[in-house]
């Protein structure tokens, strides 16, 4: 179960996916469209809503079934020549499974057993590789989905809206139940009429505001990846590479700190030290700080280029291609 699961490609979260954005779409317009066209929403909206979704399942399809940027014995040398070694987190080396040289920043995925150029990340979600030519799908993914999540959100928050001023609601509380006519006094019955009447829709909209919430902060990391030119395996790469710098560093300094102190140890006439100097004296360890150098970052623009238009699919690549071809 576990090898079905995690270590080969698989459609179950593709299918999960498909139910439950099916699903909540036909939750929404069996609780939501009988009330559209109301008081706030006109009754376009049961159409934008599906054509909404459409345009979610598509770009669902197109970030599961594109190419990542599969590095073949055809195209290695372009993707060598398009992403140079930094020779600090990627050297030239060959890849073991696939028996042809590793371009850097690419990574061989062992769930799709391919190298994937600019590898990011295998997404379960899609069954497939994050990487260089299907990045910009990911993103758009995650985006479309956060703003159909704040659409429903919103669309919903109207239909309830749109109820109370239909139904006067306020005008019967402060008319026939003598509720005095302000906020703090409204607002609690207001809830509970709400709570009673319409717990379902409530719970779909707190719902969507939830994953609204946890897609914002998805992409808001990936887009400050893409911003960087940086992929998620580059992250976890430069916290390996800087925390075995900072050891390092620490060592050397301890070194010459022990070396310094033995140094003074061996110079007679020196007066003593203060013993309570030396007990709050900041250690030269602390002072180690390792900088990252990330070649690959080009500025903003072109990072944000780069995400767009791939490198293997500009005509500079293609001509690289012919040429060694």
């Amino acid at each position: 179960m576990e090898n079905f699961c995690c270590d080969r490609p698989n459609p179950v979260l593709q299918f999960i996916y498909l139910m439950m954005i099916g699903g909540i779409y036909y939750f929404i317009s069996k609780t939501c469209f009988n009330y559209i066209p109301g008081y706030y929403l006109s009754g376009v909206h049961r159409y934008t809503s599906l054509l909404a979704v459409g345009v979610g399942v598509l770009l669902f399809l197109f970030t599961s079934f594109s190419d990542p940027g599969t590095v073949k014995a055809e195209n290695v040398s372009q993707y060598i020549s398009a992403y140079p070694y930094d020779n600090v987190i990627y050297s030239e080396k060959e890849c073991s499974t696939c028996k042809i040289p590793k371009p850097a920043r690419s990574k061989h995925c062992s769930i799709c057993d391919r190298c994937v150029a600019r590898f990011d990340h295998h997404c379960g979600w899609m069954n497939n590789c994050i990487g260089e030519r299907n990045t910009r799908y990911f993103m758009a993914f995650l985006l479309w989905h956060f703003l159909i999540c704040i659409y429903g959100t919103v669309a919903i928050g109207l239909v309830l809206a749109g109820q109370l001023k239909e139904l006067r609601v306020v005008y019967i509380l402060t008319v026939y139940y003598g509720i005095e006519n302000s906020f703090r006094s409204l607002v609690p019955h207001i809830v509970q009429w709400l709570l009673a009447s319409y717990n379902t829709q409530i719970l779909m909209m707190v719902f969507l505001a939830i994953v609204s919430l946890l897609l914002a902060g998805f992409f808001g990391y990936h887009a400050n990846l893409c911003l960087t030119n940086t992929t998620t395996n580059e992250t976890f790469k430069w916290q390996d590479y800087i925390s075995w710098q900072k050891k390092l560093n620490e060592a050397r300094a301890s070194a010459a700190a022990l070396k310094a102190g033995i140094s003074g140890m061996r110079i007679e006439g020196e007066p003593p030290k203060s013993k309570w100097r030396s007990i709050f004296r900041k250690s030269t360890t602390e002072n180690v700080q390792v900088t990252k150098n990330n070649i690959y970052d080009k500025g903003f623009f072109h990072n944000l280029l780069e995400i767009i238009f791939p490198l293997s699919m500009r005509s500079s690549f293609l001509q690289t291609k012919s040429k060694s071809g």
